[in-house]
């Protein structure tokens, strides 16, 4: 007989598997950080700077004493954490490495069929050699260092051979980020960037497919197959779906409660749930300003469906035609979803620039609340290295 879970339930234990459910407070030693994306399984890297980049953000938002520098040493000293796709760039733990080179592998035919499409006739597949060699014989390079002096600038589609060559080496796992200089990726081979004994280590297919799914699982907690496949873009669809069916021993039936308390969805867990995910705590119950790329929201299907809260980011949504704004942030207070907020870090003045608060339906601007929200935007203006949060006129029209 399925187990039936609550929507508050299942809220609950999606929360405490992304790490949200951990006191806030509490130090956070860079080892504790090392172990936190090792929990979460990835975080999503992003280069806009609207208050903070997305991958600090999603740590800051689960532990308040994060310090980026500890990021910086596990990724460009310690070598413990390294950038690759999930369903986007993310920082992973170098552990991962060996379960990645069998996305290398598929991901290389798509990829030179895919390029010499969009490059036609521009598209050189020689020059990935030669900026290995060059790579090899010259040590770590930036995509500037690369550039010949009569290529005119572009996006993607004008990449010039070498930058196309570096995105392909770094695609197919031949080279890897050993560190980023303001932003800007710098590549090195990834004998030379990942520790030997994860750049060396080869995991069959079968042991491939195996982890991918049941670390996903461990992850949501409990998933439907398709949520499976989707967590970490490792395996298809169809191959998630044979997992579970082959699996079945190994896994509880869940029927998960939607929000609207309608209709039930049919998912899976690991057997022996949820006794074997251990003491489940009650989330925090301050305000938090998650990213817009928080691993909480990542699958919005997923998130209407436990807290009922509709979320799109509207970077690519032309301005008339914008909902809310171009970068603004979900809210979160303990295990629910309250709203949305529009603001940006001006560190010119100095300020954290309120533009605009949208509430949730049935969530009430009480004076305890909007306090709870002033002490975390105070938070958060302290971490984007500014020193005052200023609410402009209308912010709460």
């Amino acid at each position: 007989m399925a187990i039936l879970l609550s929507n508050a339930e299942a809220r609950r234990i999606f929360m405490e598997r992304q790490g949200l459910s951990r006191p806030p407070h509490l130090a956070l030693s860079k080892a504790g950080l090392l172990q936190l994306i090792h929990d979460l399984g990835f975080v999503q890297v992003d280069s806009i700077q609207w208050v903070e980049r997305a991958h600090h953000q999603i740590l800051f938002s689960r532990n308040q004493t994060y310090r980026r520098e500890d990021l910086q040493a596990l990724i460009e000293q310690d070598r413990a954490l390294f950038e690759h796709w999930t369903h986007d760039a993310s920082i992973l733990p170098s552990a991962f490495f060996p379960y990645w080179k069998h996305r290398f592998i598929r991901e290389e035919a798509r990829i030179r069929q895919a390029w010499s499409k969009w490059q036609g006739e521009g598209f050189n597949p020689q020059s990935f050699e030669e900026t290995y060699a060059r790579i090899a014989e010259g040590g770590a390079v930036m995509s500037r260092d690369m550039k010949t002096e009569d290529h005119k600038s572009g996006g993607w589609w004008n990449w010039h051979p070498s930058k196309t060559a570096l995105e392909f080496l770094w695609r197919t796992g031949r080279v890897s980020i050993a560190a980023r200089e303001n932003f800007q990726k710098v590549y090195d081979l990834s004998e030379r960037v990942i520790p030997s004994e994860h750049h060396q280590a080869e995991v069959a297919h079968e042991v491939f497919v195996d982890w991918a799914c049941r670390e996903a699982l461990k992850r949501l907690g409990f998933a439907t197959s398709g949520e499976i496949a989707a967590f970490w873009h490792l395996v298809t669809p169809t191959e998630a779906k044979t997992w579970v069916e082959i699996h079945r021993d190994e896994l509880e039936e869940i029927q998960v409660t939607s929000i609207d308390g309608e209709k039930n969805r049919a998912s899976f867990a690991l057997s022996g749930f949820p006794d074997h995910l251990g003491y489940i705590p009650e989330p925090p119950a301050r305000v938090r300003v998650l990213s817009p790329f928080d691993p909480l929201l990542r699958d919005r299907n997923r998130a209407e469906r436990l807290f009922g809260f509709f979320y799109r980011i509207e970077i690519f949504v032309p301005e008339p035609k914008r909902e809310y704004g171009y970068y603004v942030f979900p809210l979160l207070e303990g295990d629910r979803m309250i709203g949305r907020i529009d603001m940006k870090a001006e560190r010119k003045t100095g300020s954290l620039d309120v533009k605009r608060l949208w509430l949730e339906k049935g969530v009430r601007p009480s004076a305890g609340r909007l306090e709870k929200l002033d002490a975390e935007l105070n938070r958060v203006a302290r971490f984007a290295g500014v020193e005052r949060v200023t609410y402009l006129p209308g912010w709460r029209a």
